[in-house]
């Protein structure tokens, strides 16, 4: 593929995302992101076959801007209650970066779109609570601690909570910053979270 289609392509993705941010609640035309590029439809459709394509593109972005970093972290951070933390504040920090990016995450831009679309945005959450919980069962091997709760409502509680914020700030039309109180909640989040497991002699 050369450079330049590449570029073309990367525009198209950039305008989507902007629209998505301009206009919350609203579905986005195939003729509107044309006028918003400054292409025909038709020349929109030599990049991307269809709409649906497009959102897989944007969703593709996710996906690989969040679990590199989350890699990033498992290299750098020992400890279970860092790494947890880490992740979560990454997540969040992209979200208020990328508003209108996040609206495919929350599902409000993805109505009327493909299973297959809502399929992959089930499917970045379900991973990064599966790696969530990896780090749960691993601190008790490594750090003798194990969550108050099983691990699997652990991982989830964690999920949950930040998912929370996330749709707070769609809603709120993106005036409700997902880290905004993060720093104060985290702490609270995590009182109780763990408990020591005792030392097998």
């Amino acid at each position: 593929m050369s450079s330049e289609k590449i570029n073309r392509r990367q525009q198209i993705l950039q305008a989507l995302a902007h629209m998505l941010e301009a206009s919350p609640g609203a579905r986005i035309t195939t003729a509107a992101l044309a006028r918003e590029v400054g292409f025909s439809e038709a020349a929109l459709y030599r990049h991307f076959p269809s709409k649906s394509k497009m959102f897989e593109g944007l969703i593709e972005f996710i996906e690989e801007t969040v679990f590199s970093r989350v890699s990033l972290i498992l290299q750098d951070e020992p400890s279970a209650l860092t790494r947890c933390q880490k992740i979560l504040h990454l997540l969040l920090a992209f979200c208020e970066r990328n508003p209108g990016i996040t609206r495919l995450l929350t599902g409000d831009a993805l109505t009327g779109e493909t299973d297959r679309l809502h399929g992959r945005i089930l499917q970045f959450f379900d991973r990064l609570e599966t790696q969530l919980k990896q780090i749960l069962r691993e601190a008790e091997l490594r750090e003798q601690l194990r969550p108050a709760i099983p691990l699997g409502g652990a991982a989830n509680l964690l999920m949950a909570s930040a998912e929370g914020r996330i749709v707070q700030y769609v809603r709120s039309g993106f005036k409700r910053k997902p880290t905004e109180y993060w720093a104060e909640q985290w702490p609270v989040l995590m009182a109780g979270f763990f408990r020591e497991t005792a030392l097998v002699p």
